[in-house]
């Protein structure tokens, strides 16, 4: 099992991941909702959009903007069933355990902070 750290390195090596970064509207988002309002939808989008495998939708299921958590979703290689194979080899016939959620959950949150902190230091 990949740590945090570990899968930030890999992700940080990736043109396309790499270039998500949180905007000021996902920042001023954030800051009027609180980190376990934002855990919370991160949690909603990760079930409606992740735990079942929908061949047809595939890939198009996850908007690029509209949500921080949208955001880190791509960032993170979580953003369709295909890229959590690709990045994490997670099974796409299956649903997502409750412990891959988690993990999910717990990968985003840890995205969201670490962009926070990196928007701070860019102000």
């Amino acid at each position: 099992m990949q740590s945090v750290d570990d899968v930030f390195k890999k992700l940080d090596r990736s043109r396309f991941r790499s270039s998500f970064h949180l905007k000021a509207n996902d920042i001023k988002y954030i800051n009027n909702k609180g980190m376990d309002e934002i855990r919370r939808h991160a949690m909603d989008f990760i079930k409606a959009k992740l735990v079942h495998y929908d061949r047809e939708n595939d890939g198009r299921q996850t908007p690029m903007r509209g949500h921080p958590v949208f955001i880190a979703m791509h960032a993170c290689g979580c953003c369709c069933r295909g890229c959590l194979y690709k990045w994490y080899r997670v099974a796409k016939e299956q649903d997502l355990s409750e412990a891959q959620q988690l993990k999910i959950l717990n990968l985003l949150m840890k995205w969201i902070e670490r962009d926070l902190k990196y928007n701070q230091k860019c102000d």
